[in-house]
């Protein structure tokens, strides 16, 4: 109004509806915004595969009475988008459907990922998954492992978590061997091989893989094995515990895990009166 009439800027304030205060002068943001800008930038700079909705999540502990149109305010001044990835175009074909889990430990799904250490020697790791809680069961790091090193790897998690009723894997010579096909029916584990050269067959796996490569190993030099277990540890730890899961309804797999546990024990024990005397 002020550029293309000749009124004054006192009655064009008024006429707007604005103090002329505050048109002569842009907000300064009050300390309880900026110090939630500062750890906006600082989570976003440690997670830089988050998008501001899961950062939202992970504020929410610090600032729980933000809500996600501010955060994302702060989050598009400060410029922290994620850049999106151009996917591969690929024939479309044939796919099986994955079979949805309805309970911990029904599915595990297992893959290899590789790196290597500064040095050039190659590291291999054995990651496996819940499907249904999303949980990392271990993610087992070395030079080399075998059918039989993963049949004792799955032995040891299985002392605290139980035997999964099936395993979904590839068609890899570790998963294919005698070692590792005599474990499955010892142990009446039901084993799912996936058709070969169909990843998406397995999609809760190539998922997780995809998450510990951006966040762990693109992110990480490694020096030595030790090293290298130490730090995918930790992440693991992380994911678990601390990282928001979309699928667990923006929670921890760990907590999704422990609440499931605790709403099944209210239903056995409403069913059954009997086992809360």
């Amino acid at each position: 109004m002020c550029e293309l009439t000749p009124i004054s800027e006192r009655r064009a304030c008024r006429l707007a509806g604005l103090s002329r205060d505050a048109f002569r002068h842009e907000p300064e943001p009050t300390p309880a915004t900026q110090a939630l800008s500062l750890r906006l930038v600082e989570l976003a700079q440690v997670r830089r595969r988050f998008g501001y909705r899961r950062l939202h999540d992970l504020l929410k502990r610090e600032f729980p009475m933000v809500n996600h149109k501010k955060v994302y305010r702060l989050y598009q001044e400060a410029k922290l988008s994620v850049r999106r990835r151009r996917k591969a175009k690929r024939p479309v074909g044939e796919r099986q459907k994955l079979r949805a889990s309805c309970r911990p430990n029904d599915t595990w799904s297992m893959d290899f990922v590789f790196d290597a250490l500064a040095n050039g020697r190659r590291i291999k790791s054995l990651t496996v998954v819940d499907d249904f809680t999303r949980e990392s069961v271990d993610i087992a790091v070395d030079h080399g492992i075998s059918g039989a090193y993963v049949v004792r790897l799955l032995d040891q998690a299985a002392c605290f978590r139980g035997y999964p009723s099936a395993v979904r894997t590839d068609n890899g010579p570790e998963f294919t061997s005698r070692a590792f096909i005599a474990w499955t029916q010892q142990h009446g584990v039901e084993h799912i091989l996936i058709e070969p050269g169909c990843p998406t067959q397995n999609g809760y796996i190539e998922s997780f893989n995809g998450k510990f490569r951006d966040e762990c190993l693109n992110e990480h030099w490694f020096t030595s094995l030790t090293q290298a277990r130490g730090v995918i540890g930790e992440w693991r730890r992380d994911y678990n515990e601390v990282r928001p899961h979309s699928s667990c309804g923006r929670i921890p797999p760990s907590q999704f895990a422990a609440h499931h546990r605790a709403q099944q024990d209210n239903n056995a024990v409403i069913f059954n009166p009997g086992l809360s005397q």
